[in-house]
């Protein structure tokens, strides 16, 4: 079955950094974009960036630009998001996910606070 599972999570001061990672299983990783979403306390699901299939293509909500980045092992089947520069608002569960297979890991706290 599929399997997406994160890891990476934490807390951390503002204008630190973390990197989460995602190992995937169950499904052709390789062949698929992959997403990375985010839900902030009390508030719904947010799009955070999203990668093609070889990593060539990368996309980000305008609120990470320049801070996050998101990159991909298909020789590990792992998804990876670097999270710079973090500030309280990135407070989050953040999920590794394919949104159109309808794919989700079970997500990880990123919690940044001083």
């Amino acid at each position: 079955q599929v399997q997406l599972v994160e890891s990476g999570g934490g807390l951390v001061q503002p204008g630190g950094s973390l990197r989460l990672s995602c190992a995937a299983s169950g499904f052709s990783f390789s062949d698929n974009w992959m997403d990375w979403v985010r839900q902030a306390p009390g508030k719904g699901l947010e799009w955070v960036s999203d990668i093609n299939t070889d990593g060539s293509g990368k996309y980000y909500i305008d609120s990470v630009k320049g801070r996050f980045t998101i990159s991909r092992d298909n020789a590990k089947n792992t998804l990876y998001l670097q999270m710079n520069s973090l500030r309280p608002e990135d407070t989050a569960v953040y999920y590794c996910a394919n949104v159109g297979l309808s794919y989700w890991g079970q997500g990880t706290q990123i919690t940044v606070s001083s």
